[in-house]
């Protein structure tokens, strides 16, 4: 008799395993997918819909009308805790959800702790969609005014951000935006040298403001709190502090690491429940903590494919390799990227075109992934 397989979560890291759904039902097996929204939005493009080089429809992957397409089950909703002693989840509506096997792809999210009760006009950069949303906000209040628009972080997502915030004004036109980026730290202070200098050169000759070592104490409408008492006026702002797991594994008493992501060993497998899996943002590598980078999703696609299938089936199951350096492109607004892999730096348009057609040859293919078998 069949077995059911729940997915939590529609992202990056479960795509090949919706474009293989197929093959778990023809194996007599059931499928449901639980996730905030029938659609899945592609953060490596959200920055470039932020700034008006991509629709909506064009960085997201319908994951509803695919899994419902191959005869599996959507139910747009999240999870909230799990019971894995009974092998249940407990959902947002309060449906209860029993499974066989279950794997965890509820990414991460951007904290709001220095958020005060005044919350209107922040953003935090998590989830992608409300990106479009703010987009909305700024051309509304560029028509008017020139707005002060602030960036809290110090990060890649700052970066981008502020890069593609510059580019809303620079096509709107009539009130160019002030830009002021807050890191409380040394600025993209991870990345070499060479990156940091290139970002900041790229981001200051257009005006944009980094004040670094400016720690955030508390942000609300239109106020920015510095932890040494100075205050900055904002008409609007986005929260770009680091992202954290979900906290469905701690708050369900599962083995977490560090970070409080669901701790997984080489089979992307829990080490206190072997019918529970994750990838993405969402878990901790034991053997060797991964990045917050979308390209381990990716890569760990294919492995939790196969074993999920072989756990379903009783096979063995595939250890996970995380593969060498990766290669990363930062989108900074006006058809300019940086680039980076292991010592060699790119920066300029050929950097973002290349960027340009990696996202989009990723977003062709899982797009029209219910054609696939």
């Amino acid at each position: 008799m069949g077995k059911h397989l729940v997915l939590a979560g529609g992202g990056h890291a479960h795509m090949v395993t919706i474009a293989g759904l197929k093959k778990f039902m023809d194996a007599g097996h059931r499928l449901t997918v639980v996730g905030p929204s029938p659609y899945h939005y592609y953060s490596g493009m959200g920055p470039g819909m932020l700034g008006g080089t991509y629709r909506p429809e064009e960085i997201r992957f319908s994951i509803k009308q695919q899994v419902e397409a191959k005869g599996g089950a959507f139910l747009e909703d999240q999870v909230q805790y799990v019971i894995p002693d009974q092998k249940k989840v407990v959902l947002s509506s309060g449906a209860v959800v029993g499974y066989d096997v279950i794997s965890f792809n509820t990414g991460s999210y951007v904290s709001k702790d220095i958020v005060g009760q005044n919350d209107g006009d922040i953003y935090p950069v998590k989830p992608i969609e409300q990106l479009m949303v703010a987009k909305h906000r700024i051309q509304e209040l560029l028509s008017g005014k020139q707005a002060i628009i602030a960036i809290i972080g110090g990060g890649p997502a700052s970066a981008e951000i502020a890069g593609n915030i510059w580019q809303i004004g620079q096509r709107q036109g009539a009130n160019l935006p002030i830009i002021r980026l807050f890191a409380s730290h040394e600025f993209m202070s991870r990345f070499s040298r060479k990156v940091r200098i290139l970002i900041k050169n790229i981001l200051t000759a257009r005006g944009i403001e980094i004040h670094e070592n400016s720690s955030v104490r508390k942000v609300e409408t239109g106020k920015i709190i510095l932890d040494s008492g100075v205050v900055h006026d904002a008409d609007i702002m986005f929260l770009a502090t680091g992202v954290k797991p979900s906290s469905i594994f701690q708050q369900s008493g599962l083995p977490v690491g560090p970070d409080g992501g669901l701790l997984v060993n080489r089979y992307l497998q829990s080490k206190a429940y072997p019918e529970i899996f994750g990838g993405g943002d969402c878990i901790f590598f034991e053997d060797n903590p991964l990045d917050k980078v979308g390209v381990y999703a990716v890569r760990e696609n294919p492995v939790l494919y196969h074993n999920l299938m072989a756990a379903l089936d009783g096979k063995p199951l595939k250890p996970f390799e995380t593969g060498g350096s990766y290669l990363l492109i930062f989108n900074m607004g006006g058809g300019i990227g940086v680039l980076q892999k292991n010592w060699f730096t790119l920066h300029g348009k050929i950097a973002f075109c290349l960027k340009d057609y990696i996202d989009r040859k990723f977003m062709k293919r899982f797009q029209n992934i219910h054609e696939h078998t």
